[in-house]
């Protein structure tokens, strides 16, 4: 089988001690038949150099120096230079592991898919998080979008691109907001809904790097759920109704009402996000007062739980808040064991 051409992006600000390890992951994979595009996007340390020099040591990496942008804007321009027949992202703090590429590949063309996505280890200060079995499993449109909006502990289907390797012809004319974050949403939702088949790997070829443990929040990272993505998750439901699937657009809903909860609890955790958290609620009583969330949470398959807890919320937001921690307190040790009691409450967070 001749192997077809993988452009690979990266986009590179300000990472020199971190771009060598992840692009020599790249040049180390064994799929060979690759084209490395290092997007410098305006660094000011010697980024942009150390991009110049792999550039002279293997003719498989172009580079490209544009002024800053952001990652959406780097990703652009990577996307307008491609030429592969398969196209994967890599951040340029991040690794891979040398089978990534080949394993992804072969899995889209054994299974016809247009979308192979896998495992990723998370690498934090304290350790490797690594949940991998070893299994592959081929999916329809249908059920991948199913797991990817309602969630499903057997697989790790989420918004990231750089878990993925998609089909060219499948998001050729695709692009990223510019000036955004949390971009991945709908790039990956946009594509789900185009794709006909995914291939999902239980291996994590790739290596994520946690800046930080644990949800709490600091005051830009509320800003950037506040601005960029809740409306991104809004527009995800509706972008999900208009393909023409409402049932599933509803689930989306209800997972994101799920997850607007969570927010709540995050926000609440220190004084300088609290205002985050008010308008939280402000947007979810506007939701109930337009009647969206009585009709999402009119559907049997919301959990009894969960219709208490918005209620709760609605009603008394302070009392949900203690609610909550008391549970998490006490309740949860309870039914798991002291020791577990943490690793617990942060799946719950993490479902929402």
């Amino acid at each position: 089988m001749k192997e077809e051409l993988v452009s690979v992006i990266v986009a590179v600000y300000n990472i020199k001690e971190y771009l060598p390890r992840c692009v020599d992951s790249i040049l180390s994979q064994t799929y060979r038949n690759l084209e490395i595009i290092l997007v410098d996007d305006g660094s000011t340390d010697i980024s942009g150099k150390i991009c110049d020099d792999y550039a002279g040591r293997d003719n498989r990496v172009k580079v490209i120096h544009k002024a800053n942008g952001g990652l959406s804007d780097a990703r652009n321009a990577g996307l307008e230079t491609a030429k592969g027949a398969y196209i994967g992202f890599v951040d340029g703090d991040d690794w891979i592991e040398p089978d990534m590429y080949r394993a992804m590949y072969e899995a889209c063309k054994r299974e016809q898919a247009q979308i192979a996505a896998c495992r990723y280890k998370q690498i934090t200060r304290t350790g490797v998080i690594d949940a991998s079995t070893g299994n592959s499993v081929s999916l329809s449109k249908t059920e991948a979008l199913e797991i990817y909006v309602c969630g499903d502990e057997r697989y790790l289907i989420y918004n990231s691109v750089w878990s993925k390797l998609f089909s060219e012809r499948l998001i050729r004319g695709m692009r990223f907001p510019v000036g955004k974050n949390s971009e991945d949403i709908m790039f990956t939702t946009k594509a789900f809904c185009k794709m006909e088949r995914l291939v999902y790997l239980d291996t994590a070829y790739y290596n994520y790097v946690l800046d930080r443990e644990g949800s709490i929040m600091n005051e830009k990272a509320g800003e950037r759920r506040l601005r960029d993505e809740i409306p991104f998750w809004r527009e995800q439901i509706a972008y999900i109704r208009d393909a023409g699937m409402p049932e599933l657009s509803d689930k989306a809903a209800y997972h994101f009402y799920r997850r607007m909860l969570f927010y709540y609890i995050d926000f609440m955790e220190q004084k300088q996000t609290r205002s985050f958290a008010e308008e939280i609620i402000k947007q979810l009583r506007e939701d109930k007062k337009n009647g969206t969330i009585s009709t999402i949470y009119g559907k049997d398959y919301v959990a009894a739980g969960d219709r208490v807890r918005m209620k709760l919320a609605l009603l008394l937001p302070d009392v949900y808040y203690l609610t909550v921690k008391l549970y998490d307190k006490y309740i949860i040790p309870l039914r798991t064991g002291a020791g577990n009691a943490q690793v617990t409450a942060q799946k719950r967070g993490k479902n929402e």
